[in-house]
């Protein structure tokens, strides 16, 4: 696995003026790539479009249905009984009764099922942003020189990653995996304060 350092642009000519100042210290044109990453949830992970196979907030639904089909069916059979006795209607709408309430009370319990869900799917939700991806090929010793530079261009949410680069590019990259942020380190302050000397 190989090293690598990146950080977001807002247009592919930011992304260009940070790839010639990467240029100018030092990197080459094989350890740099650039790359679109579309918003979340277009990355076309699966057949039918989408990055997962269902919401994190759905995953209480189907227990809620059954509860809300149960509730449902008890209130819906309670009218039912309650329209035929008062107006001696026909067995018939006792049952349809009974079915009406089990379904809409199927659709009451998944959505308040996944009333807290959502809320608390959207704060462990982490991805990264769209926008242009400027990727360096780095080493531990030249790492924290790129993220500098990249830093310095502008880049926004600089990361570190282990990825598989393979010809001139990060080959492996995953849009839907949480970003590991890189932070500012003071050995690089320390390096670049002994070239100046």
């Amino acid at each position: 696995m190989s090293l690598i350092v990146a950080a977001r642009f807002t247009t592919f000519p930011a992304a260009e003026a940070a790839a010639e100042q990467i240029f100018r210290a030092g990197f080459v044109e094989e350890d740099v790539s650039l790359f679109f990453v579309n918003p979340r949830g277009q990355h076309a992970r699966y057949p039918v479009g989408g990055d997962c196979n269902s919401d994190a907030a759905s995953t209480d639904a189907p227990r809620g249905a059954g509860i809300g089909v149960t509730i449902g069916a008890v209130a819906g059979a309670m009218i039912g009984v309650g329209i035929f006795t008062a107006f001696s209607a026909p067995l018939l709408v006792l049952a349809i009764a009974t079915g009406v309430g089990a379904y809409i009370g199927s659709l009451i319990g998944a959505m308040y099922m996944t009333r807290d869900a959502g809320r608390s799917a959207r704060v462990h939700y982490e991805q990264r942003h769209s926008g242009v991806l400027l990727a360096v090929h780095v080493t531990p010793e030249t790492q924290q020189d790129a993220a500098h530079v990249l830093r310095e261009a502008g880049g926004a949410s600089i990361e570190r990653a282990s990825g598989r680069w393979q010809q001139g590019r990060w080959a492996n990259f995953d849009p839907t995996q949480a970003p590991q942020p890189m932070q500012a380190n003071e050995p690089f302050a320390d390096r670049a304060r002994e070239r100046h000397v």
